[in-house]
C-alpha cells in the first residue's frame, strides 16, 4: 500500500487549529471566497487524504470535521467500536495543510435532549444500503445539513465509494437550496482493488486476503454487461461466485444512475451503477463501479 506516514507530523506542536464547540467554529469562520469542507467520521486513510488534497488544491480554506455520528447507526451496528484515533487524524490533517478541524462531542452537536428533527430525502434511499440500514441516510442527511449550516462551505467533498450517500446529499442540497457544491471524488483502492475503508481494520488476515474478490466480481459483471440485455443471469453468476467464496451478500445489482432504482436490463445509453454490499465475517464492505454502453 502506498500509505501516508500518518505520524510524520506528530512530533512537535501541531499548527492545525482544532475546534470543539459550535461557538468557536462560528467565530473562526473564514471570510474567504472559497471554503472546502471534508466531513468524516475519523480514522482517516488515503481515501480521506485524497479528498483533503483536492479540497486544498481548489479552495482558499480547508475545514475537516471528525465526528462519529450516532444518528446514522442502528442499535445493532458498530457505533461503540467504530475505529477512532484522534491524534493520528490531527497529524494527517496537519501534514495536508488543513486550516481547521472540527471535532465536536455528541453533546456539543446535539445537546442533551433527544433529536426530534431529521432530514429525509425520499426515494433515493429506498434501495442499496437504504433497504437494509433503515434510517441510516436520515442520520447522514441530518448531521451533514447541520455541519453545512455551521461551516458554511462553498464546496464539500465525498468519496464515490459511498455512491448512494453523495447522490442523496446532492439532492438534499438542491431541494433545500443550500449554497454548496457537492464534489464526488474517485474511489481510492489498494493495489489489489479493495476500496479503502475505515472498517477494513476489522478484517482478519485471512478475510483481508479474500476481500479483493468483491471488486473483481463487480469488474467481471461490468465487463460482461451488454446494452439491452437482462441483468438477472449476470447477477446470479456474480452472487454465486461470492457465496462460494464465503461472502454473505446484502445486495448486488445494477441501478439507474439518477434514481438509484434497480434495473432489469442494462441501459442502451444512460449510465448506470453496479453496486453491492457484502459481509466478510462480521465486516460489511461496500463497493461500486460506473457503467455506460459507450465506455
Amino acid at each position: 500500500m502506498n500509505s501516508i506516514n500518518f505520524m510524520a507530523q506528530a512530533k512537535g506542536a501541531l499548527r492545525v487549529r482544532r475546534i470543539e464547540t459550535q461557538n468557536e467554529l462560528r467565530e473562526a469562520h473564514p471570510d474567504q471566497a472559497t471554503v472546502g469542507f471534508v466531513p468524516t467520521m475519523g480514522f482517516l486513510h488515503d481515501g480521506h487524504a485524497s479528498l483533503i488534497k483536492r479540497a486544498r488544491a481548489e479552495n482558499e480554506t480547508v475545514i475537516v470535521s471528525i465526528f462519529v455520528n450516532p444518528l446514522q447507526f442502528a442499535p445493532n451496528e458498530d457505533f461503540e467500536r467504530y475505529p477512532r484515533d484522534m491524534e493520528r487524524d490531527l497529524a494527517l490533517c496537519e501534514s495536508l495543510g488543513v486550516d481547521q478541524v472540527f471535532t465536536p462531542s455528541v453533546s456539543e452537536m446535539y445537546g442533551r435532549q433527544p433529536v426530534l428533527t431529521s432530514v429525509h430525502v425520499r426515494e433515493l434511499g429506498n434501495h442499496l444500503c437504504g433497504a437494509s440500514r433503515k434510517g441510516h441516510f436520515d442520520g447522514v442527511c441530518t448531521v451533514v445539513s447541520k455541519l453545512f449550516h455551521l461551516v458554511q462551505p462553498t464546496h464539500a467533498y465525498f468519496g464515490k465509494k459511498d455512491a448512494q450517500q453523495w447522490r442523496i446529499l446532492k439532492r438534499m442540497v438542491a431541494d433545500l437550496s443550500m449554497a454548496v457544491d457537492i464534489v464526488p471524488c474517485e474511489i481510492v483502492r489498494e493495489s489489489d482493488g479493495l476500496a479503502l475503508s475505515s472498517r477494513n481494520v476489522y478484517l482478519s488476515e485471512e478475510e483481508r486476503a479474500r476481500a479483493p474478490q468483491f471488486n473483481q466480481t463487480l469488474r467481471e459483471l461490468r465487463d460482461a454487461l451488454r446494452p439491452g440485455e437482462s441483468v438477472a443471469e449476470r447477477l446470479a453468476i456474480g452472487c454465486a461466485k461470492l457465496e462460494e467464496s464465503g461472502f454473505r451478500i446484502d445486495y448486488l445489482n445494477v441501478y439507474d444512475d439518477e434514481t438509484l432504482a434497480p434495473l432489469l436490463h442494462a441501459p442502451e445509453q444512460t449510465p448506470c451503477l453496479i453496486a453491492g454490499a457484502i459481509y466478510l465475517g462480521k465486516t460489511r464492505l461496500i463497493d461500486n463501479l460506473e457503467w455506460r454502453a459507450s465506455f
